[in-house]
């Protein structure tokens, strides 16, 4: 299999070097191990000839990406972490020679994949528009907004959608380079994650910040500080509205455009983030911890958790 890896100036440090590992260990392991595995032929590209990563480290660009046809291309982040320095990185004439470049490559129906900020590049490019995509929790709210085209499913770490596929933030580079690898063959990408020491992240929930996401918007905000205050009531669209200063309409409005999701939604994931940390800083019951979130048993509490952590609550209290 051939892989183009892009390297951008400015690259994401650990995100390149981290897929670059993934392969490199694969084909380590297939080759030790004898397996019957066609090698990963893993070739970094770039749009100029001379890149830098965001700690400033040369980057060994092979080619340009112009001058090759692999069979997959991946796109790891920028080292841009906030919108004030992500929005510029985005107009720079090396980003827009990549999108066209991006775009060359889809209409060939080439496979792509890109992780955290490299899903901006992506739907950026137009590539995005229509199909399912995730990308680096923090800055889905921005994402949104720039790129409404895009079905955004934030809350999970990976996404595989026609021939695209997009992974979460930061380490989620690991979780995408094993996909490829699972594609090829799932008992080198199991061996591969056991020797890297990778666990299953079916989803990002566990690692949000909700209250990072509401203060983006004071509407949001009014309503997330309303909906902290009552997490062990019940929840009424109405009071939260009035709380909020707003209409039920306009208030769930705002939280799809935001957040997307549903007010009751996203009271749930506050009830999760409570939930996690009552079992990782108390010796309450489950019933116990349920009654403080808003729930009346603990059947549906450990329902929910399982769901949107993808994890049970033993396992949730191992990671204390």
């Amino acid at each position: 299999m051939k892989i183009d890896v892009l390297a951008l100036d400015g690259v994401f440090d650990t995100g390149l070097s981290t897929v670059l590992d993934v392969f490199t260990t694969a084909n380590e392991l297939a080759a030790m191990l004898q397996l019957d595995v066609a090698p990963f032929e893993v070739v970094v590209a770039g749009m100029r000839k001379r890149v830098r990563t965001a700690q400033g480290f040369a980057v060994p660009v092979a080619r340009t990406l112009e001058a090759g046809a692999a069979d997959w291309l991946i796109v790891p982040a920028l080292g841009c972490k906030m919108p004030e320095t992500l929005e510029p990185a985005l107009q720079r004439a090396d980003v827009r020679d990549a999108c066209s470049a991006l775009r060359e490559r889809t209409s060939k129906g080439a496979h792509i994949a890109a992780a955290c900020i490299g899903t901006f590049v992506l739907a950026e490019a137009g590539v995005l528009d229509h199909q399912k995509a995730t990308t680096t929790w923090w800055l889905a709210t921005l994402f949104r907004q720039r790129y409404p085209a895009v079905q955004l499913e934030d809350s999970r770490m990976l996404v595989s959608s026609s021939h695209l596929v997009t992974a979460g933030a930061a380490l989620s580079h690991v979780d995408m380079a094993l996909w490829i690898v699972r594609q090829a063959s799932p008992e080198l990408a199991t061996l591969v994650a056991r020797y890297l020491i990778v666990d299953s992240r079916p989803s990002q929930s566990a690692y949000v910040i909700s209250d990072h996401l509401s203060h983006s918007d004071p509407l949001v905000e009014r309503f997330e500080r309303w909906a902290r205050g009552r997490l062990a009531l019940g929840f009424s669209l109405d009071e939260a509205a009035q709380a909020a200063g707003t209409s039920k309409r306009t208030l769930a409005r705002r939280m799809q455009q935001v957040l997307g999701k549903s007010p009751l939604s996203y009271v749930q994931d506050l009830r999760v983030e409570r939930a996690v940390h009552l079992l990782k800083t108390s010796d309450k019951s489950l019933e116990q911890i349920a009654g403080m979130v808003g729930y009346a048993d603990g059947v549906t509490l450990r329902t929910l958790l399982r769901q949107r952590l993808g994890r049970g609550v033993r396992e949730v209290r191992l990671e204390a």
